[in-house]
């Protein structure tokens, strides 16, 4: 009887503590079917588990969206765990081991960010690899920080039969831009043309001073403020051959125009009295006339009567065309001797760019007067050529180019900053003021319609050319 009363107060207790037991094993279950607090580091999702610990959460097999907070009903399959999201979805739990290693790979690159070493903004101007992040200079870091070593010639893989390629792409891009605005002036509608000329010539006068101000002068200036270059010792490197540009440019125009009315000036003055019988006074041209027809046979009046004090079009033409010439050598050097990372991206902007600035150059090439050949044919064929020859250059030294050199980076940044400077004066003086402001000027007294479209395609011009300017 003794013994039987001892087995059920044993039973007794021994239910007790199964009881007392439960409800910690039902929590610490509870608490290991699920995955609470997740939050993300970057691109990758990391949650709590129950024991306090950090585990990371494959999201490869959950549809994009909203993340959620928690991650329920987790299970195993073998060694892998996996839980479930709101919509059922399975996605698999990584082991404290493995988030603590991302996270260290995850804290090595945040802390790459800060110096520079993460998010880079990188791009190239003519061989010179430029990548900026925040905390770190521009030449810095591309070989573990060390400015000696990164200013040597970079030894890359290049993909030389696309860039063999591709010099043919840009040619027949170039050549369209180019030749776009010769082929609509012949349209033969009057009001038609008239409103596609003021279309195509505003949209590339937009197009010439972006390229002045976004692209050249910002390339000099890169190439100026090189870590491999040194500190100068004058700050305004930059601006001052920017005016040096601009003097040349205005130099060039008033001598051209001077030489012109002095030649014009020294025509034999004709007799045209009815006694001499020689000239009539219809077929015998006045001084003032001979000098008009001289700076007619180079340039156009944009409509209104000849004015023997207007400038020659064709001169600032020629102008123009000189400072694309240089900068257009320097964009097919830069496009071929670009890493291959970087190379279809940049290829894609440099077709843009030539075609854009194609098309403002054959803009005013178009209005000049005369047949399209062989003169027009000859200027429009020298831009579209000029970029491919810049490329084969680039193929021929390839392999030894160095643009971080402190002689090629003098060269090149005086060259785009000269550049520059000419295309303010052309953009600013010969294009924009004298469409616009100065007597004559086709928008000065136009209608409000013309006025407003040209309004539109010189902004558009603007900013077109200016996004380009992000990436080369």
């Amino acid at each position: 009887m003794l013994s039987i009363f001892r087995g059920l107060v044993l039973a007794s207790l021994a239910t007790s503590a199964v009881h007392a037991q439960s409800p910690a094993t039902t929590t610490s279950s509870a608490a290991a079917s699920a995955v609470t607090g997740c939050h993300s580091h970057g691109d990758d999702v990391f949650c709590i588990d129950g024991d306090g610990s950090e585990v990371q959460v494959s999201m490869t097999s959950t549809p994009t969206g909203e993340m959620p907070a928690q991650f329920t009903g987790c299970h195993s399959h073998g060694e892998e765990r996996f839980c479930k999201d709101d919509g059922g979805n399975e996605v698999q739990i990584m082991g404290e081991g493995a988030a603590a290693e991302d996270s260290h790979e995850h804290g090595s690159e945040s802390s790459g960010e800060s110096s520079g070493h993460g998010e880079k903004n990188c791009h190239f101007h003519a061989g010179v690899e430029h990548c900026v992040g925040p905390g770190e200079s521009e030449n810095e870091g591309e070989s573990g920080g060390s400015s000696e070593s990164s200013c040597g010639i970079q030894g890359r893989d290049y993909d030389v039969p696309l860039r063999i390629g591709t010099l043919f792409v840009v040619l027949v891009t170039s050549s369209i831009g180019v030749s776009l605005p010769m082929l609509l002036a012949l349209l033969p509608f009057h009001s038609l043309n008239t409103w596609v000329s003021t279309v195509v010539k505003q949209f590339g006068t937009g197009v010439i001073i972006s390229t002045a101000f976004i692209h050249l002068y910002t390339h000099a200036n890169l190439m100026f403020t090189n870590d491999c270059l040194g500190e100068l010792d004058f700050e305004a490197t930059t601006s001052a051959v920017v005016m040096a540009g601009l003097f040349i440019a205005f130099l060039t125009e008033y001598i051209g125009h001077r030489v012109i009315i002095a030649r014009a000036s020294r025509l034999p003055a004709c007799d045209s009295t009815p006694e001499s019988g020689a000239h009539s006074p219809k077929e015998c041209p006045t001084h003032q006339q001979s000098q008009a027809m001289t700076l007619a046979s180079l340039g156009h009046n944009h409509g209104a009567p000849m004015d023997p004090t207007r400038p020659s079009s064709k001169l600032s033409v020629l102008v123009m065309e000189a400072g694309v010439i240089f900068h257009s050598v320097l964009i097919g050097v830069t496009l071929v001797v670009a890493g291959d990372s970087f190379y279809k991206t940049l290829l894609v902007v440099i077709i843009f760019h030539q075609f854009f600035e194609g098309m403002a150059l054959g803009a005013r090439i178009a209005l000049l007067p005369g047949k399209v050949f062989p003169h027009k044919a000859l200027m429009a064929a020298a831009f579209a050529l000029i970029t491919p020859i810049g490329m084969a250059i680039g193929l021929g030294v390839l392999n030894s180019f160095n643009g971080n050199e402190r002689s090629t980076l003098v060269a090149l940044g005086t060259l785009d900053a000269l550049s520059a400077g000419i295309l303010v004066w052309v953009g600013v003086v010969d294009m924009w003021a004298r469409d616009w402001v100065i007597d004559g000027g086709e928008l000065l007294n136009a209608p409000l319609g013309r006025v407003a479209t040209g309004g539109i395609s010189l902004v558009a011009g603007m900013a077109l050319m200016g996004l380009l300017g992000k990436w080369a």
